[in-house]
């Protein structure tokens, strides 16, 4: 399974805080690289340069700039698990591509109350979030 970036936050000290669509995050140590790679000495040694790490289109790695990136592969296989308050929550979004569903098939889930609204989905705005219990519980093991 290639695991999909969401999000990618900066943290003191050259580390980055990677959030995975499938609900897990990482944290990366990159002075390793910063020390031994030449491409990615810019990273410490431009002013700001680090702090501007986005997640490519597509959610397939990170980058700062058209010559330095990192592959989302990289940071899932040698990040350190990490836990947050938002471990295991999905977008309707999210759950429905991992798992193979439409996202109509979450709503009627709700509508039918095989997902409980309030305790498997919220609604935030306009966006659904549904926990990863739930979404096992209802549909099984994703099948990649």
């Amino acid at each position: 399974m290639f695991h999909r970036l969401k999000s990618v936050t900066t943290l003191p000290d050259y580390c980055l805080l990677a959030q995975f669509r499938c609900g897990e995050a990482r944290r990366y140590d990159m002075k390793p690289l910063i020390s031994t790679m030449d491409c990615f000495a810019p990273l410490a040694d431009i002013p700001g340069l680090f702090n501007l790490a986005r997640v490519d289109v597509g959610g397939c790695g990170v980058s700062w700039n058209e010559d330095i990136d990192i592959d989302g592969e990289e940071l899932w296989v040698n990040g350190t698990p990490v836990n947050t308050a938002f471990d295991d929550l999905l977008s309707f979004g999210d759950a429905s591509a991992i798992w193979g569903l439409n996202e109509s098939t979450l709503r009627k889930a709700i509508v039918y109350h095989k997902l409980v609204e309030g305790l498997d989905a919220q609604k935030f705005g306009k966006q659904w979030v549904v926990t990863r219990e739930a979404m096992l519980r209802e549909y099984g093991t994703p099948d990649s």
